[in-house]
């Protein structure tokens, strides 16, 4: 059933946490994939956002909205290199479940308040939510999912947390590299999230288009547009512009990588976890996206009114763990008994999975005297 045919790919899974007997009509990773389409947290990645409030405007992305681009250009570059398709999908729409409401911003803060707790990561919270967060299964709590799919999820982990994790998180200690499916899936989270970032903060209008004429990529691009439709409307043009680089940069990781692929001349997964990176852009390409992602950083994640609503988020986040934490009974059951084996990491969850809109309505019901 698998469609891929390179021997240095995942064709098989090494197997789940808990044996199930092999899936009917799809492939284990398709049955991880259906998994997670279906899980609660993926769900609430619609009102989980990148850079702006979930309020702020409906033609934002979302977490989730995310997510579906990410399986999407992550299956365009697994299947012309050949690599497992299904893989690359179920740990592209799986990267983000533990990510933290208001964006990066959420992330930071709810570290800095569990610092003296073990802190948080998003990647590892992301790994807890299908290990055991989810409780949708008779036979065992999380999704239960393929080992090769938690792999790819933990994209990032400290060493004193991977020596907790037993056999996902041993290639931290030896510092092996994971699957090319794992590395095409956080390459392709990469290509999304800058391009898509542009369009977003071009419609908002907190970066212009005279802006980005400074940055190379895109003023290519532009250019070769406005060459070819001189009378196309700006917005036709963003849209283009933002389309062609997204090629450029899908179509150069695909050569780029086949080079690697060669020259490395792995015979297996276990030959490709041994060596460097082999997913990865070419020299040039990669300095044009670290180029986008300094701009970004600059001119748009520091942009007063997104720092104006990253500090709202801070306050809002710092209030509720520090009101949980003193009162574990103001939250729902369900984290009050969790709450009793481990009271910080209960309350960590519990913010961790709220949307954007839902922190900010549990915050004016602990602090706002006119709400009930």
């Amino acid at each position: 059933m698998t469609e891929h045919v390179v021997p240095y790919a995942v064709n098989q899974t090494r197997g789940r946490r808990r044996g199930e007997a092999a899936p009917t009509g799809r492939t284990e990773f398709q049955r991880d994939r259906d998994r997670i389409i279906h899980s609660s947290a993926f769900r609430r990645l619609e009102y989980k956002t990148q850079v702006f409030v979930n309020h702020e405007g409906d033609l934002f992305r979302t977490r989730l909205t995310h997510s579906l681009e990410v399986a999407q250009i992550g299956r365009t570059i697994a299947r012309s290199l050949k690599l497992n398709q299904d893989l690359v999908e179920a740990v592209a729409l799986a990267h983000d479940l533990g990510h933290t409401p208001f964006g990066h911003a959420g992330q930071d803060t709810l570290n800095a308040c569990m610092k003296p707790f073990g802190g948080f990561e998003h990647n590892l919270q992301s790994l807890r939510v299908v290990d055991v967060l989810e409780e949708r299964y008779a036979e065992f709590d999380g999704l239960n999912l393929c080992y090769e799919t938690r792999e790819g999820i933990l994209k990032h982990c400290s060493v004193a947390n991977a020596r907790e994790l037993g056999e996902v998180g041993e290639r931290f200690l030896k510092k092996q590299r994971p699957s090319l499916e794992a590395q095409v899936a956080n390459l392709a989270d990469e290509i999304a999230y800058n391009n898509h970032d542009v369009d977003d903060g071009l419609r908002s209008g907190l970066i212009t288009l005279e802006q980005l004429s400074e940055i190379k990529v895109y003023a290519r691009h532009e250019a070769e547009v406005a060459a070819l439709y001189p009378a196309l409307p700006q917005r036709r043009l963003i849209y283009e512009t933002v389309r062609r680089m997204i090629n450029t940069l899908v179509t150069d990781l695909v050569t780029e990588s086949g080079r690697r692929i060669a020259e490395a001349n792995p015979r297996s997964v276990d030959e490709v976890r041994s060596a460097p990176a082999l997913i990865g852009f070419s020299e040039g390409v990669a300095a044009e996206q670290h180029e986008m992602k300094s701009f970004l950083r600059e001119a748009l994640y520091r942009h007063y009114r997104v720092m104006r609503m990253t500090r709202k988020s801070q306050r809002i986040i710092e209030d509720l763990f520090a009101a949980f934490l003193d009162e574990p009974r103001l939250m729902p059951p369900q984290y009050q008994d969790k709450a009793r084996e481990d009271k910080a990491r209960a309350v960590c969850d519990y913010i961790a999975g709220m949307t954007d809109r839902y922190a900010i309505a549990e915050h004016k019901r602990l602090f706002a005297v006119d709400e009930a």
